[in-house]
């Protein structure tokens, strides 16, 4: 084919339509060992509620009174009469545990007090009303990492077209910043970016980037951003590949940010949908029925110390330039190197240098999706896992906020708790054993009138269970009783009895889950401490069809581990069995259970019949009916894959205005002395010998592919191969 040079930036800068001017703004690494430079702003900011010591007084002390009264309580079950071994640790155990579920169990009695107040959202947001006017430029940034780039864009067209709709769209920019490591998907990512560009007009607020190295994965892909044109812009507005926004939401935020300058952080509350499958289901039904009141309790006691969960939050440029710039962590993999939950640290970061973060968990129109399967929850799970523990490297950072230290205690108890509960079984069924085979002695050497009983005391561990069931049942009645008072919610939620039966349901499915999502999240910290890395890829975001021989292979081991124990507990005796059936059905039945929750037509059935709904797919909001729209159109073009081929080479070779596009937005040319890429070496040679394009593609290794794909030269080898 013809090959014309003259689109080529032989400086490897990319052209203006594809990026804005550059206005760097410096962010530091900071320092963990010294205290933080706080420019001068009040350490309680302006923005903090009055009374807030009270709220947070109410939350803690009720929980200390809740954990002591369940530890005496426990310790008249355990050790009444005489102290042993096994009592004092499985005491120990509970209080751990007992103080976890009491403090939730405060927070959302918190929330259920916010909730029926029905006060205003604070910092002056407004539900309804006049949209506020904008002053300042907001930066909407769609980070992607390997995903299905048209899928990436349904969800910022429709936040692009919610935008114009509200007549503010002139105050935002649009950038899709990847770090994609796939050839084939990056030049996917720029054909669907010109079309994006294109389709909405967008030339001079519509940008990409590709780094040709993903350093520090998505914190260093934001990092990069900033370094490079964050001075342009007051806020940015974070999202995930999957993240839809509200354009009004966007508005009403963005203007909050403009009102409070010291604040440094807004986080929504993102709901999740577009579940299909059994699973996705019950996360987006749990999120969307429990979610707000949970997000309203800590909200109220966190005040202005807020956390930020990575997505769908706005953000002042200028504090997370001056707070947020990560350091390495000393040591090796998985507990050194670039941090991996870096939304937690961002926060606690940005409020240690005077800034105030928010949570504004009352207004809706944010919106994310699940996994649609157990196995790929497992798999991100495993990430995240990782990335919390790493916080115990950050607890002793210099003047950190208390508050902010309690979120990463909080993120690494999430999942240290799943192994505690798993040796709190295990103790429990060492206790039921002692008790089998020691014959307890009623009347010891000292002569009395009264026997010693048995150390455990079967009535008294029917109380604490059932106290301890009410305290982590309550919040899902919590949650009923505060939409009885939400008529909308409440019909789009089916209605009293619909909604109930819901309830009743998610809360035995999730029952039985909850035993294997135990034993997963124990063998992934188990994997960690010795000092396997979890690594990073795409997070699964479709709802395909799972094998049975898949679900077999990935489950059969807790089957195995629930008959062990089912067994060893009948031995034991029948009534520790009968105690113990809740975990043991859930692990024998994990096989079916994975395959059952990861079912479309489960997912769908129930649907059908007004379960596990919620409003935002009974009454889709415009926001969700926009990216339903865009959704149509991408499956409808997906339909015909072959006028547009997914192979770098031939879609490049195929369309001139892409090849040229792609010229244009190549990374600068390597300068003498800078590190040698042995793929790009290598790639080119392989290019120059091949006969032809697909004899190219049979030599070429991913790596050396998309290192040909970044050099001028390979692109032009590309171009001129022989059909």
């Amino acid at each position: 084919m013809d090959v014309s040079l003259d689109a080529v930036s032989h400086d490897g800068t990319a052209a203006p339509d594809f990026l804005p001017a550059a206005a760097p703004l410096a962010m530091p690494v900071q320092d963990l060992h010294r205290p933080a430079e706080t420019f001068g702003r009040d350490r309680r900011p302006a923005t903090s509620p009055p009374l807030l010591w009270a709220r947070r007084l109410f939350v803690f002390g009720g929980a200390i009174a809740l954990t002591l009264f369940g530890a005496y309580e426990m310790n008249r079950v355990l050790n009444s009469m005489s102290v042993s071994t096994l009592g004092v640790i499985v005491l120990a155990l509970f209080v751990i545990l007992g103080a976890w579920i009491a403090l939730s169990f405060m927070s959302c009695l918190g929330g259920f007090f916010s909730l029926m107040k029905r006060g205003g959202l604070g910092l002056g947001i407004h539900r309804d009303g006049p949209l506020p006017e904008l002053s300042s430029k907001t930066a909407v940034l769609m980070p992607t990492y390997n995903e299905d780039p048209d899928r990436v864009l349904v969800g910022l067209r429709a936040i692009h077209d919610s935008l114009r709709a509200t007549g503010r769209l002139e105050a935002f920019d649009f950038f899709l910043l990847s770090d994609t490591t796939d050839p084939d998907v990056w030049i996917r990512e720029e054909r669907a970016y010109l079309t994006f560009r294109d389709a909405v007009d967008g030339r001079g607020r519509v940008f990409y980037r590709r780094r040709a190295k993903n350093i520090d994965r998505k914190a260093g892909n934001l990092g990069e951003w900033v370094r490079s044109f964050g001075g342009a812009y007051q806020q940015m507005l974070t999202l995930d590949a999957d993240s839809v926004m509200d354009g009004s939401l966007i508005v009403r935020v963005v203007a909050a940010m403009e009102r409070h300058d010291g604040v440094g952080l807004i986080q929504t509350l993102p709901v999740i949908v577009g579940g299909r499958t059994l699973f996705a289901r019950m996360q987006q039904f749990a999120g969307r029925i429990y979610g707000p009141l949970i997000a309203h309790g800590i909200a109220w006691w966190h005040g202005s110390e807020g956390n930020y969960w990575g997505h769908n939050a706005v953000i002042r440029t200028q504090a997370f330039a001056e707070q947020a710039g990560l350091p390495h962590l000393s040591g090796r993999k998985p507990f050194g190197g670039h941090i991996l939950s870096h939304d937690f640290v961002e926060a606690a970061l940005m409020r240690r240098g005077g800034w105030a973060i928010h949570m504004v968990p009352g207004l809706f129109g944010s919106y994310e999706e699940s996994p649609p399967s157990l196995t790929d929850v497992a798999i991100r799970d495993r990430r995240w896992c990782q990335g919390n523990l790493q916080h115990y490297k950050l607890l002793l950072t210099r003047s950190m906020a208390w508050v902010s230290r309690l979120h990463m205690l909080m993120g690494i108890g999430s999942y240290i708790t799943s192994p505690l509960w798993l040796l709190f079984l295990l103790f429990g069924i060492l206790i039921s054993l002692q008790s089998h085979f020691y014959r307890p002695e009623y009347f010891g050497a000292t002569k009395s009138l009264y026997p010693h009983w048995p150390q455990v005391d079967p009535v008294q561990a029917k109380y604490v269970f059932i106290g301890t069931m009410g305290i982590l049942l309550a919040p899902k009645l919590l949650a009923f009783i505060a939409l009885c008072f939400d008529r909308a919610t409440m019909r789009g939620s089916g209605g009293p009895f619909r909604l109930a039966v819901s309830i009743v349901l998610e809360t035995i499915l999730g029952g039985l889950i909850a035993p294997i999502a135990m034993l997963i999240q124990t063998s992934g910290v188990i994997s960690i401490l010795l000092g396997r890395d979890s690594g990073w890829n795409a997070q699964n975001r479709e709802d395909g069809f799972i094998s049975l021989k898949e679900v077999v292979h990935g489950y059969w081991v807790y089957t195995v581990i629930g008959i062990v124990l089912a067994t060893a507990a009948w031995v034991v005796s029948e009534s520790l069995f009968l105690w113990m059936t809740p975990v043991l059905i859930g692990l024998v039945l994990a096989i079916p259970l994975a395959a059952l929750t990861a079912s479309r037509d489960v997912g769908l059935w129930l649907r059908h019949w007004g379960l596990l709904c919620i409003v935002e797919e009974t009454s889709p909001p415009p926001i969700l009916r926009l990216a339903a729209d865009n959704e149509l159109v991408r499956t409808q073009a997906a339909a015909h894959p072959e006028q547009v081929p997914d192979d770098a080479f031939h879609a490049l070779r195929r369309d001139p205005a892409l090849l040229d596009a792609h010229r244009a937005m190549l990374p600068p040319a390597r300068r003498a002395g800078s590190p040698i890429d042995a793929n790009v070496l290598v790639g080119l040679i392989k290019l120059r010998e091949a006969a032809n394009v697909d004899a190219a593609l049979r030599v070429l290794t991913r790596q050396e592919k998309a290192a040909v794909l970044a050099n001028a030269e390979g692109v032009m080898l590309v171009a001129a191969l022989p059909d």
